[in-house]
């Protein structure tokens, strides 16, 4: 059993920054892969981000591609998600979700691939 705690939403302008972290329990964080998701109000929920268990590898949506860094640290057991040049559309809550999950379906994006996820932190862009 995995528990995922997010941190860092919040306002910010356009053109803005923020740093998203997501803490873990449980002694096998470094075995998950890690995810980040977004939804905002009436869609779907959005696959961001995501990167591998050891942190050699990364996958971003093209959305947020050249702007957002995905990263972890499991010797502190955290994912962080480095937000840069946030634009309206980025408004949304974001949650982090782990798995055991292999490259491809890493790279298929789909949340239920995702066995634990955070309840989510909110971050807004303002116009």
């Amino acid at each position: 059993q995995v528990q995922l705690v997010e941190s860092g939403g919040g306002l910010v302008q356009a053109g803005g920054s923020l740093r998203l972290s997501c803490a873990a329990s449980g002694r096998t964080f470094s075995t998950y892969a890690m995810g980040w998701f977004r939804q905002a109000p009436g869609k779907e929920r959005e696959f961001v981000a995501a990167i591998s268990s050891s942190g050699g590898r990364t996958y971003y949506a093209d959305s947020v591609k050249g702007r957002f860094t995905i990263s972890r640290d499991n010797a502190k057991n955290t994912v962080y998600l480095q937000m840069n040049s946030l634009k309206p559309e980025d408004t949304a809550v974001y949650s982090c979700a782990a798995g055991f999950l292999t490259w491809s379906t890493v790279v298929g994006g789909q949340p239920r691939a995702y066995n634990y996820w955070g309840q989510g932190t909110q971050v807004t862009v303002s116009s």
